[in-house]
């Protein structure tokens, strides 16, 4: 093979240029040598130049100077590209020596320090994300990794030498990259590790575990939540039942918590994806799911009101009549507070429920606990809102109230016009009681200046 190679090398011709980069603490100078492209050489020569190709490929140059290396960058690229083409349609090349020399030509390109956000103020919700300079190198990395991955020769037997937990902990710090594109490519190359590598599950559970709960508790800074997020879904969908003791526990210690964040609306979709894969698997857990909910209630932003609601809507899809019972007080409770919300889209998310069959359908199996919860703040609110949509939703509830169980709500209705009776009385009461006393008040203070005899 050797001889072969020499051979190959025979018939190179030498790039004149030579290019100085940066890489980590060494500052290294290369010289290239222009291979053959792998189509044309013969099959039995293609797997030695694959190697060296790779070799090759460990170069990387710095993208930040636009105008340096411009033909290495150039032939690199082109060469990347050949890479891909092979892995995707070849046979036969992956021997055993070819798997460290992926893997060391993978890590070279993609692992490395990520750069520090520009400003602490970034707002990943209103600002443009930092992307990175050497995409057009790095794309076709994870591009031909991938296709590493997927290809029909790829023994995981071998693999795992090489794609270990130093691996994978250096792929999960990737996360934290700004560009999307890279944190997209990152969820695929993660996924199919997961996916080929039993041995990793585990590990890759725990080390993602450790990242939200860095995030939650410690630095409310990490840019590819939502890309976890996503793996973790697929991963819950395929658990086993009974679910052990530690997915239950992530569910709750973690998961949950999330939705205290400040930045929730970049993952929020995903979280709630995750959490009601977990009800599928588990209707018990719907219980704990919700009170955790409720504990975490946003007491100050309306946005994240709004999708608190959309969740409970989500996982009230799924919900079992037995768990509803446990919850509907609690949980009617809030509902009954977002109505009378102020800000109407928090009150138009929580009459919305009244528009869901399902729902509608556990509400009235359930009237007699749940009317009476709603029933004071959808009557005062009919009387009272300021935004006539509003008050025609709640008369559209109302109605249906009425219809469900007509004796209780006429019953309802008598006492909390009867209540309502006293509070006027208790209140003019008050009233004249605190007019008597400034009476009292202002004779005291005649007498005392001389103005009216003692």
């Amino acid at each position: 093979m050797q001889t072969v190679f020499t051979n190959i090398c025979e018939r190179m011709v030498r790039s004149q240029e030579l290019s100085e980069f940066q890489c980590g603490t060494f500052r290294l100078t290369v010289g290239f040598c222009v291979l053959f492209v792998l189509a044309d050489v013969p099959v039995p020569e293609q797997p030695e130049l694959f190697l060296k190709k790779l070799q090759q490929c460990c170069t990387v140059f710095d993208f930040m100077d636009t105008l340096s290396d411009l033909k290495m960058k150039e032939y690199k690229r082109s060469t990347l590209n050949e890479l891909v083409d092979y892995v995707t349609i070849s046979r036969g090349y992956l021997t055993e020596q070819a798997y460290p020399e992926v893997v060391k030509m993978v890590s070279h390109n993609i692992f490395r320090t990520l750069p520090p956000s520009d400003s602490n103020e970034f707002d990943p919700e209103e600002d443009e994300p930092t992307l990175e300079a050497s995409w057009p190198h790095l794309q076709l990395v994870y591009e031909f990794f991938i296709r590493f991955l997927e290809s029909q020769e790829f023994q995981p037997s071998i693999a795992k030498k090489y794609i270990d937990q130093k691996f994978v902990l250096q792929l999960l710090e990737l996360f934290d990259s700004e560009d999307p594109r890279e944190r997209d490519y990152l969820k695929t190359v993660l996924h199919r590790i997961y996916g080929k590598f039993l041995g990793l599950r585990a590990f890759i559970r725990k080390q993602i575990n450790n990242i939200f709960l860095r995030f939650v508790y410690e630095t409310e800074h990490f840019n590819g939540v939502a890309e976890l997020l996503e793996i973790l879904g697929s991963i819950i969908n395929g658990f086993a039942l009974p679910l052990k003791a530690e997915h239950k526990q992530f569910l709750v210690k973690v998961l949950i918590p999330l939705h205290t964040v400040r930045s929730l609306s970049l993952f929020h979709a995903q979280l709630a994806y995750c959490i009601v894969q977990f009800l599928e698997k588990d209707p018990t857990l719907t219980e704990p799911v919700i009170r955790g909910l409720l504990k975490f209630w946003p007491k100050t932003c309306s946005q994240k009101e709004v999708m608190f609601l959309g969740e409970l809507e989500e996982i009230l899809d799924v919900i079992e009549p037995t768990q509803f019972v446990k919850i509907q007080e609690p949980l009617f409770k809030q509902i009954s507070r977002c109505v009378s919300s102020p800000h109407f889209q928090v009150a138009e998310r929580a009459l919305y429920y009244w528009n869901n069959e399902y729902i509608m359908s556990l509400i009235e199996e359930n009237s007699s606990v749940i009317l009476p919860i709603m029933f004071a703040s959808l009557y005062r609110i009919s009387k009272e809102h300021w935004n006539p949509a509003i008050v025609a939703l709640v008369y559209n509830v109302l109605k249906a109230f009425m219809e469900m169980n007509s004796t209780l709500f006429d019953e309802l209705t008598a006492t909390y016009k009867s209540d309502r009776q006293r509070e006027k009385k208790k209140e003019k009461e008050r009233e004249e009681l605190w007019k008597k006393l400034e009476d009292l008040e202002l004779k005291r203070g005649l007498r005392s200046d001389g103005i009216i005899p003692t």
